[in-house]
């Protein structure tokens, strides 16, 4: 559904969209974690070509099992690409990899961007773009390793209208669903807002289930008072579900890169005169969840944090 004013877009008219969405492209995917990896296969699925780079390549090799093909370095990866997709750590990570696959970038080139950067990371990302003659997308995503893997993410897309067709099979094969928010850095806007309600229903999830503990309530109690209201929500079950069964890894969202995107919350609201108290505590829980041992885990283990020692599963 479209928000308010906000305008439907199609195709420009000299191109028939049924044709480009069979069009097969060269894809560059540069990082393969969680996110990438599952970005990649679909990609390849849907009929690209596909090369791909991670730091570590051992992560990556599995891919070949897709038809892959896993490359040394970032400027291999990139070499005859049609569009360029990131999803690494952060946006220096991001701004790195891309100086380094400069040398086999033409000018151009798609690059859709999908690492959650922040707004002034961004900024360089977007510079770094126009300097080099690359076009370029602010799309980061929404949806964590379940909904990556079976393309079902949603992908939030700022960018040139006139260049939308080229990057929307991209899209298309990574997603269920592309929401088009305007120009670049409009998308980085609305994931992080996104985001600090993910983050801050994931902690007050948490706390249900250490409060519950510690006074000696059933949760499932608290699960049955709720039930049905205002105040239920499929993503409080869920969470819940992760930290009830030990089901911690593999993580749809791992803790320390949820921390990571908790402080680029707060200081987006900070550089625009917006206390974010609530973000800023979802950040402590995390990092002090990672500090005992639970970094690689899904976020949900910043349940872990209410308790100051480190509790085994």
């Amino acid at each position: 559904m479209r928000g308010p004013g906000r305008a439907a877009w199609s195709p420009p008219a000299h191109r028939s969209y049924v044709g480009l969405m069979t069009d097969k492209l060269t894809v560059s995917v540069l990082g393969t974690g969680i996110m990438g990896a599952a970005m990649a296969r679909n990609l390849a699925r849907a009929g690209h070509t596909v090369h791909a780079w991670n730091r570590t390549r051992a992560k990556a090799e599995p891919l070949t099992a897709d038809g892959i093909r896993v490359t040394g370095s970032p400027a291999e990866a990139v070499e005859g690409a049609d569009v360029v997709l990131t999803m690494l750590y952060d946006g220096a990570a991001t701004l790195e990899v891309m100086e380094q696959a400069l040398p086999a970038l033409r000018p151009g080139v798609v690059w859709a961007q999908s690492t959650t950067a922040g707004l002034e990371a961004l900024g360089e990302l977007a510079a770094f773009a126009a300097a080099h003659g690359l076009v370029f997308y602010d799309a980061p995503v929404l949806g964590t390793r379940q909904p990556a893997e079976a393309g079902q993410l949603t992908v939030l897309a700022g960018g040139p209208e006139a260049h939308r067709y080229s990057v929307a099979p991209v899209f298309d094969a990574v997603g269920a669903r592309t929401v088009w928010t305007g120009e670049a850095g409009s998308a980085t806007r609305l994931k992080l807002v996104a985001n600090s309600w993910v983050l801050a229903a994931t902690a007050a999830t948490g706390e249900v289930l250490a409060l519950s503990e510690a006074l000696g309530v059933d949760v499932q109690d608290f699960f049955a008072l709720i039930e049905g209201g205002p105040l239920d929500m499929g993503y409080l079950h869920a969470k819940a579900g992760l930290v009830l069964e030990r089901r911690l890894s593999p993580a749809q969202f791992a803790v320390s890169t949820a921390a990571k995107d908790a402080r680029l919350i707060v200081r987006a609201g900070a550089e625009n005169g917006v206390r974010l108290d609530v973000a800023a505590a979802s950040a402590e829980r995390l990092e002090r969840a990672a500090a005992q041992g639970h970094g690689d885990e899904d976020m949900a283990a910043a349940y872990y944090a209410s308790f100051d020692e480190k509790r085994g599963d």
